[in-house]
């Protein structure tokens, strides 16, 4: 799976860059027909500590998957995304 990684007005380090990849390319266990991957990587403005957003696309044959979710970090909203997608993956293969 081809996987782009977009920080939104700031410079991701590459352990993160390195965390995404590694959890998204796990999808493909779910599904091996997953094409690539857009992430999405945004700091809100706000008092919130939760501002930390990651917006993940995936586009398989026919179809798009889309989730996004707010932490308190990067790798926290990323792993609540990866498992919503992983309950997509679920019902689409079902």
């Amino acid at each position: 799976m081809q996987v782009q990684i977009n920080s939104i007005h700031f410079d991701a380090d590459k352990a993160l860059l390195s965390f995404l990849e590694s959890k998204l390319q796990k999808l493909t266990i779910f599904n091996d027909t997953i094409i690539s991957g857009e992430v999405f990587l945004r700091i809100e403005k706000g008092d919130g500590k939760e501002n930390k957003l990651v917006e993940i696309k995936l586009h398989m044959p026919g179809k798009e998957l889309f989730a996004k979710r707010n932490a308190a970090s990067f790798e926290s909203a990323a792993d609540t995304v990866i498992e919503a997608l992983r309950r997509q993956i679920a019902k689409v293969h079902a």
